[in-house]
């Protein structure tokens, strides 16, 4: 019928388009193209001004059909596309035919014909009319989602068609010179802006019986969610909830599920996770994800149906995280425990009767989300008695045994690997609130045989391909790892049944065993699962053996090796990222709960250098380990043995364990910014210990029973522990201290005198702000008491003072003693240069050496006796004809036997001289060389 009219009306467009062009030249929209025109490439102007007073004009004979011939011609100049700069005319010249329809039912045509041009390209005749016409182009995009009001099912259709046109641009049919089509996301940005999305969502309260119209707003929504700026303008409409809730209508096409799904997908992706879920979590969504969900899991058999039933367990899933959520007043939550335990736990209940899973991949995916949403479902506690109705422990517990075909459903080696992981890590979350059901399960037991399969030599090839499976490819290390967990997380409830039943069944001696055989199978592709094992049964092993000396002595001498090995570990590798932080941690937490207490454990740790490994660890420097350390270090002082091995240390530039600590008292106090001058020496005498934080924070009046700043300094901080350790050594024997380690030695020997004052002046100062009057005794105690505090201060800066001038007037001395040596260096150099000097002019002038003899003569003359007694015998003692100045003596030369004929001078001689020389011949006498006697001449006394 259209096409009838439009045929018609051709000739008429033609002859008034000629008669407007001849009357008035206007700037077009939009041309009409004739078939010459069309080979020359030109558009004709078109009057859109006048098309829209036409169409606001009323109550003439004959206008509707004028004004639609008029459309209609409109309509014919648009085959190629929509220009931009006349878009706002045509929309209204859209909404005015729109308007019309309540009344003239005839326009309902046209305003289909021009909403089906709009899914055309735009055109541009300039590159910046996408940005000047902007604000047009996106108000007339808007106007498509008001036009989804008209009760016109055809109208409905196009529209939606239109904006699924956006998603899928296409070039022009024809190219029009002067024109070229607007970029691909031009249209899908102005829709954005102009909040297209909002009005499609509430186009769908209007569609609620019909199903066609209804899948083709769904089909718009879909593209339109694609955005994350349309999904959170869909999200403030409330469209989750709106869309979530009819889930379940009639539609025996399949897409209403599909793309609802679909966009609540995209929904939880782009848009604000909470609000979403803030929207899907009634009454009303969750029924209706749960008849959706029950149908695919009982009815559908279909590859499409059974990912869709998986797409709607995750969306439950990420429900079921918002603990608002009505999952258990609905009913959803003891479905779906039923549905992930039939296969393991027989049930009579209808829904799974007849029921089995297959080895598919989406059914297998499906069991591994039903064990998933257990774990967060068992957040919740009312839902503790659905997982007990259940027997979730019994059927998660099929999985921790040796692989094994199984009867139900013939899983893969590798499906059925990445299940049994799975299921045991889903325990170590519902276990441990299920204490009675796991040991009438006899949990322990059947975690630690399983545990000794995996320690076992069993020929067993991991896959390794999963989450779960990660570094455990080849080997078993993945089930022990899970395994632990499992383990560790009922050790650490400290429920004394739990751990005593472990300890009856040999736990301690097991871990251990692990422990060091683990050591001996350790590569570097495995480093990173094996330090996280390792860690884990240190955990267990600190777990049970806490406050139990019959347990720590099970621990004994085995135990405390393995902790010796693991403080062995190269201080490198804690900064490789690969778990040998954790790993020191689980130690050091081990030293605290297994070793300390029991003497001999204590003794042997000793024994075997366990503190110099400590102070190893601890002059490393790393914060994060200084606080627990020193604690342990604490605990072992009350060991009398501790002391002799503390003092013994020593670390790099031969440090002693007391420097260390008084560096780690400096350094932090630095970091707590307590004032103290360059020297180290106390500044405020009243207040010698405050930090920073405590000078910023004002004392308030607390309860009693509330600690009060001063009080919790004490345990924030490590200077109460490095107090309590020098205070066990001796602060008066301490070896290897400087001057400034002894300035800082005054202030830790009194920081309990310290801290005992600023309690004190706390106390003070909260019966000032409380407005109380203490009694006169009291005052004056209080008074006594801060003058007190503040003397020792005084006295302690004193004697710090006197330290500091003690180290200056010994630093002058050495500095005197070192210019004394060098000093007394540079004289004797001066002396032996001068006698060079002399020595050198007598050996090459026969004057200076004759006026040397001479004076030689007459010093040695000097010396002499010269009151001779009677009958005395006088024995010159000069050599006459000497022309030297150097003394004269009986010294005589003797020449070396030669190598050649003792072989050496490290040979045998007898053997030497028993070989032939090399030259042949016999070996040859040397002549002794004769000493001739000196007379002895007698000494003129």
């Amino acid at each position: 019928m259209w096409t009838e009219k439009a045929a018609a009306t051709a000739e008429a467009q033609e002859s008034d388009c000629r008669n407007r062009s001849s009357i008035s030249r206007q700037i077009p929209v939009v041309g009409m193209v004739t078939e010459d025109d069309e080979a020359q490439g030109v558009f004709k102007p078109v009057d859109l001004n006048h098309v829209i007073k036409l169409l606001e004009e009323t109550n003439k004979d004959g206008l509707e059909e004028k004004q639609l011939k008029f459309v209609k011609k409109l309509v014919q100049c648009y085959q190629n596309g929509l220009p931009l700069r006349d878009l706002a005319q045509i929309f209204k010249i859209l909404n005015l035919c729109a308007g019309k329809i309540k009344n003239q039912p005839r326009f309902v045509e046209s305003a289909y014909d021009i909403i089906k041009l709009c899914g055309l390209p735009f055109l541009k005749k300039k590159v910046s009319d996408e940005i000047t016409y902007a604000e047009d182009t996106a108000n007339s995009i808007a106007l498509l989602g008001d036009l989804m009001k008209i009760p016109s099912s055809e109208l409905r259709i196009q529209i939606c068609k239109c904006i699924v046109d956006f998603y899928h641009a296409e070039p022009p049919k024809k190219h029009i010179p002067g024109y070229q089509q607007a970029s691909s996301s031009y249209k899908i940005q102005m829709a954005e802006v102009g909040g297209l999305a909002k009005t499609m969502v509430q186009a769908m309260t209007l569609l609620e019986n019909q199903l066609v119209e209804k899948l083709w707003v769904l089909k718009a929504l879909q593209h339109l969610s694609t955005s994350e700026v349309n999904c959170s303008i869909m999200m403030k409409a409330q469209a989750a909830s709106g869309i979530c809730a009819h889930l379940n209508d009639p539609d025996p096409s399949g897409q209403l599920l599909f793309r609802s799904s679909e966009i609540l997908w995209n929904l939880l992706e782009k848009s604000s996770k909470e609000e979403i879920l803030q929207q899907l979590s009634n009454l009303e969504c969750l029924l209706a994800l749960k008849e959706v969900f029950k149908n695919l899991f009982m009815r559908g058999f279909s590859h499409y149906d059974r990912q869709l039933r998986n797409d709607i367990l995750v969306i439950t899933t990420i429900i079921a995280q918002n603990p608002e959520a009505p999952m258990i007043e609905c009913g959803f939550a003891k479905d779906l425990i039923l549905f992930a335990t039939f296969n393991e736990v027989k049930s009579q209940n209808i829904l799974v009767k007849g029921l089995k899973l297959s080895n598919s991949y989406e059914d297998f995916e499906l069991k591994k989300l039903l064990f998933n949403i257990i774990v967060i479902l068992c957040k919740d506690l009312p839902t503790i008695q659905l997982l007990i109705e259940g027997k979730v422990i019994l059927a998660l517990f099929t999985y921790v045994k040796k692989p094994q075909k199984q009867k139900t459903i013939n899983w893969s080696a590798a499906q059925y690997e990445e299940l049994q992981l799975h299921a045991i890590a889903t325990l170590s979350s519902v276990a441990p609130l299920l204490i009675e059901e796991y040991m009438s399960c006899q949990g322990n037991a059947q975690v630690l045989a399983f545990l000794e399969w995996c320690e076992s030599e069993d020929p067993f090839f991991s896959h390794g391909n999963s989450f779960h499976g990660t570094g455990g490819r080849g080997n078993k290390f993945a089930q022990m790892r899970y395994s632990l967990r499992l383990l560790r997380a009922m050790v650490y409830l400290e429920d004394e049944t739990v751990n005593t039943d472990l300890c009856e069944k040999g736990t301690i001696q097991q871990m251990i065993g692990i422990f060091k055989n683990i050591i001996s199978k350790t590569n570097e592709k495995e480093e990173a699962i094996v330090l996280e094992i390792q860690s884990d049964i240190l955990l267990i092993l600190s777990g049970l053996c806490e406050h139990h000396i019959q347990r720590k002595e099970i621990f004994g001498t085995e135990g405390v090796d393995i902790v010796l090995h693991v403080m062995k570990t190269d201080p490198r590798k804690l900064q490789s990222g690969l778990g040998y932080n954790i790993l020191l941690f689980s130690t050091l937490d081990s030293i605290w709960c297994c070793i300390l207490g029991c003497y001999p454990s204590e003794d042997y740790f000793l024994e075997k250098e366990g503190i110099f490994l400590l102070l190893d660890v601890l002059a490393l420097n790393q914060k994060k380990f200084c606080n627990l350390m020193l604690g342990i270090m604490v605990e072992f002082c009350d060991n009398p043995k501790t002391a002799a091995h503390v003092n013994a240390w020593r670390g790099k530039k031969d440090q002693t364990a007391a420097s260390l600590l008084i560096k780690l008292w400096r350094k932090e106090e630095k970091e707590l910014g307590v004032k103290r001058d360059k020297n180290g020496k106390i500044i405020d005498t009243k207040k010698p210990l405050f930090t920073s934080f405590q000078e910023e924070q004002k004392i308030i009046p607390l309860p009693a029973n509330c600690p009060s700043v001063a009080v919790m300094d004490v345990s924030e901080n490590i200077r109460a522990k490095i107090y309590a350790i020098l205070g066990k050594l001796d602060f008066e024997n301490l070896p290897g201290l400087s001057a400034e380690d002894f300035v800082t030695l005054c202030i830790i020997h009194r920081y309990l005198d310290f801290k005992i004052g600023e309690i004190w002046n706390e106390i003070y100062e909260e019966i000032k702000l409380e407005k109380l009057r203490p009694v006169t005794t009291d005052k004056k105690a209080l008074e006594a008491i801060t003058t007190a505090s503040e003397n020792i201060g005084k006295m302690v800066a004193s004697l710090q003072s006197e330290i500091i001038e003690s180290q200056a007037r010994q630093d002058v001395q050495n500095e005197q003693k070192v210019y004394a040596k060098i000093q007394a260096t540079h004289k004797q150099r001066e002396l032996a240069n001068k006698s060079w000097e002399n020595f050198l002019a007598r050996t090459s002038n026969a004057k200076t050496l004759k006026k040397a003899k001479r004076f030689q003569e007459k010093a040695i003359e000097a010396s002499r006796y010269h009151e001779r007694p009677q009958n005395a015998i006088f024995h010159p003692t000069d050599i006459k004809g000497l022309n030297t100045t150097v003394p004269s003596g009986g010294v005589v030369t003797l020449e070396s036997t030669p190598a050649r004929l003792v072989g050496g001078p490290l040979a045998d001689t007898d053997i030497a001289l028993k070989k032939l020389p090399i030259r042949g011949g016999a070996l040859q006498k040397v002549k002794a060389v004769k000493i001739e006697d000196v007379p002895k001449k007698s000494i003129p006394t």
